[in-house]
């Protein structure tokens, strides 16, 4: 018997040792029909009724679509921030890219860049000086992942309201970062 055939009997052997066993595949198989199972009595249509507010320390929000609520929409994020006038959101951070669209008012956002390096460890860092971008009604604003950034309303008599969307498909792959670095002012 030749050294390569050798060697492919003790891997074939190696392969097939008693390490234990378990039922994954079929548990999977089972996971997936009680999803879909469930999943065809979630909401497709979500009534204004039925979108909790909630006060936090980025301020006062109203969920549209959260991953606590009974939707079909798995995969993002969508609430409607509500800023009162001449005031300032909480300034956060998360791994996941954010977008918002201005419904009314207006203002500007201050974004603090990541500086990433990956030589030996992971180390993060942040822009000292934020950038600074100005919104009004109808603007479409992009957040770059783990980019700290907060709302500033400057309209000394009217309510900003922005409806944020966030991707939370990466959560379940580890990277659910986020971080409040500063609550709101009201």
């Amino acid at each position: 018997m030749g050294i390569d055939r050798i060697v492919d009997k003790l891997e074939r052997e190696r392969a097939h040792a008693d390490t234990g066993y378990v039922d994954f595949y079929s548990e999977a198989l089972k996971a997936s029909a009680q999803f879909r199972k469930e999943y065809e009595g979630r909401l497709n249509v979500v009534k204004s009724s039925q979108m909790p507010l909630e006060r936090c320390a980025d301020g006062l929000i109203k969920h549209i679509i959260n991953e606590k609520m009974d939707t079909k929409e798995c995969c993002v994020d969508i609430y409607m921030h509500f800023i009162p006038p001449m005031k300032k959101s909480g300034k956060h951070r998360h791994l996941t890219e954010e977008i918002f669209y201005v419904v009314e008012g207006s203002g500007y956002d201050l974004h603090w860049d990541m500086k990433f390096d990956c030589d030996i460890k992971m180390d993060f860092e942040w822009e000292t000086e934020p950038k600074k971008f100005e919104w009004t009604t109808g603007d479409f604003v992009y957040i770059p992942p783990y980019c700290a950034h907060q709302h500033f309303n400057s309209d000394p008599k009217s309510e900003a309201r922005l409806v944020v969307m966030n991707s939370r498909i990466i959560k379940p792959m580890g990277f659910d970062w986020f971080d409040q670095l500063e609550n709101c002012d009201y």
